[in-house]
């Protein structure tokens, strides 16, 4: 039961964005932008029991993750408003996404050496 309560919350939430979006879409992506996702994502392993050090390991790594994020979404932002198709648009973001981690990774592996 807990599962459903934890996708039906999650949804409504992803839901409402989505509904500002569409009205509002700069404020849409404004409160997109915000960590609902991994807000919510420590909350629920919170509630199930996880130990304090996994939820920080958990925060480190979606912080890991930010600068990786901003890449993918303006090379999607910049393709759409070139009119490249949307499904295009995002392989290019993920690629870039995850070139970006992998040149992250190699340059703190470089720097800690």
């Amino acid at each position: 039961m807990f599962p459903i309560i934890k996708i039906l919350a999650s949804a409504v939430i992803i839901g409402v964005i989505t509904e500002i979006a569409r009205r509002f879409p700069q404020q849409g992506g404004i409160i997109a932008a915000l960590p609902i996702v991994s807000m919510l994502s420590i909350f629920w392993l919170f509630v199930q029991g996880e130990q304090k050090e996994t939820l920080s390991r958990f925060a480190l790594g979606v912080a890991w993750g930010i600068p990786a994020t901003a890449v993918m979404l303006l090379i999607i932002g910049i393709a759409l408003k070139h009119s490249i198709h949307l499904v295009i648009s995002f392989g290019l973001g993920l690629i870039g996404w995850l070139l970006f981690l992998l040149a992250q990774d190699t340059v703190v592996k470089y720097m800690s050496n």
